[in-house]
């Protein structure tokens, strides 16, 4: 066999090997390793066994990944996030929302999607955010008279939207894999991320509107809120948070701070946050340091993997032989940018966001500058269709992320087929940015390029 197809034998196996459900990161670093020593063994290898360069290789990046000033800021904000979660102020935010959307038709939806996006900004967590909110919101919808299939929709994609809404953890690894500003990418993804919840929310309005059956109006003793109690919520549990999350935005998409330097701040304002609303205990911190710990870790332990499996996999030929293909096929940039949305969205069913951003996107990142594709935009439209994968049966993780915490008359079916027209809306988000790239490069340019 030659070396690319070595390569492509090694890419085979791998993909084979994660179906078999072995754990990915180390799955990734030995089969790196392994070829590796095949790729770099020397004419007289067996004389000295530990003398080939695939664990200087190995050790390189190891050093590498954790040295990386911009993944520094991936423990900050998921410690940030886990902060936040623990102060127990998303009731207070969901009830400041709900009262403050009261006239809008399918008010309780809209509040949740409201509550989901501010709330999935400010943690990043899909799995966090789905479940808290299916704790609180989905039961509420349910009392209400809301359909099933509607409400578990609505929570399944509302606590989605932190994958796209800054400060994403996956743009800071797309942007720590693809060598960009992760500072540019989060200005990129700020109007994105805000249309797409623009667009959840015409679409539960239209709903109410024609099926008010779906959406009942709230009776008139829950409505019935005086303005001054409804500024006052708001001012107690939404700008809170809502500053918090600004300020570290700002001072990062403004230049006055680095995402590392902002995620710092972002984590003591959290807890003075929990400490404000007399949340936050030892065991709270504890228990946010260990999740943040083993969180960053398996990042970390995928950043290696991928690395070193890349980097044999491009030594033996196999990008090579990849780059070839896409370019026979003659393709223009548009037919480039949905062959590889597709790919990804098919990827989307087995795998995770964090393998599909590590080992996959970095095989299309040498092609875009063949396609003359810029990475930022592409970066969103990544982060916009991996979406996608958490609400697209058979494996969409936040239908079950809800069904583990819904009543039991809730079938997974209703949550699958409530959560399938948000993810057409998500494909809609993306034609959309497809057809206008200003909603994703007119605000990095505005701010770092026009001086």
């Amino acid at each position: 066999m030659t070396d690319p197809q070595v390569g492509l034998l090694m890419l085979g196996l791998f993909i084979l090997i994660v179906l078999l459900g072995f754990p990915i990161a180390f799955t990734l670093a030995a089969m790196g390793v392994g070829f590796g020593y095949y790729a770099f063994a020397g004419p007289n290898q067996l004389d000295n066994i530990f003398g080939n360069r695939i664990f200087s290789l190995l050790v390189q990046k190891t050093f590498e990944v954790t040295s990386s000033d911009v993944l520094t800021a991936i423990p900050l904000f998921l410690f940030m996030g886990y902060m936040v979660e623990r102060a127990n102020i998303l009731d207070r935010l969901f009830h400041s929302v709900q009262i403050a959307a009261k006239n809008i038709p399918g008010s309780l939806a809209v509040a949740t999607l409201i509550t989901c996006a501010l709330f999935a900004t400010a943690t990043g967590i899909v799995g966090a955010v789905v479940t808290l909110m299916g704790l609180l919101a989905f039961p509420a919808m349910l009392r209400a008279g809301y359909s099933t299939k509607l409400a578990g929709g609505v929570v399944c994609a509302g606590g989605c939207l932190g994958i796209l809404i800054p400060p994403s953890i996956l743009l800071i690894v797309y942007a720590a894999t693809a060598g960009i500003s992760a500072v540019k990418l989060y200005a990129a993804a700020f109007f994105p991320g805000f249309l797409l919840a623009g667009l959840y929310i015409v679409y539960v309005i239209i709903v109410a509107m024609i099926k008010p059956e779906w959406a009942p109006k709230l009776p008139k003793s829950m409505t019935d809120v005086p303005l001054r109690r409804v500024f006052w919520e708001l001012a107690t549990s939404f700008m809170p948070l809502a500053l918090l999350i600004l300020s570290v935005l700002g001072a990062i998409l403004f230049g006055l701070a680095t995402p590392s330097e902002a995620a710092g701040v972002g984590a003591l304002g959290s807890m003075v946050l929990a400490a404000a609303y007399r949340q936050i205990t030892f065991e709270r911190v504890r228990d946010s340091v260990y999740l943040t710990a083993r969180a960053t870790a398996m990042v970390c332990y995928l950043f290696i993997g991928s690395w070193i499996f890349s980097s044999v996999f491009a030594y033996l030929g196999g990008q090579k032989v990849v780059e070839d293909f896409f370019v026979g096929l003659n393709l223009t940039p548009i037919e480039f940018l949905i062959l590889t949305q597709l790919i990804i969205f098919l990827l989307g069913w087995p795998l995770e966001w964090t393998e599909i951003t590590i080992i996959f996107v970095p095989i299309f990142l040498p092609l875009l500058k063949i396609f003359e594709i810029d990475p930022i935009f592409f970066g969103i439209l990544v982060a916009l269709n991996i979406q996608t994968s958490f609400n697209t049966p058979p494996i969409a993780m936040a239908a079950y992320y809800l069904k583990g915490v819904a009543p039991p008359h809730v079938k997974l079916t209703d949550i699958f087929n409530g959560a399938l027209p948000f993810v057409f809306i998500v494909f809609l988000c993306m034609v959309l940015v497809y057809v206008f790239p200003g909603i994703v490069l007119w605000l990095p340019e505005y701010l770092y390029e026009i001086r």
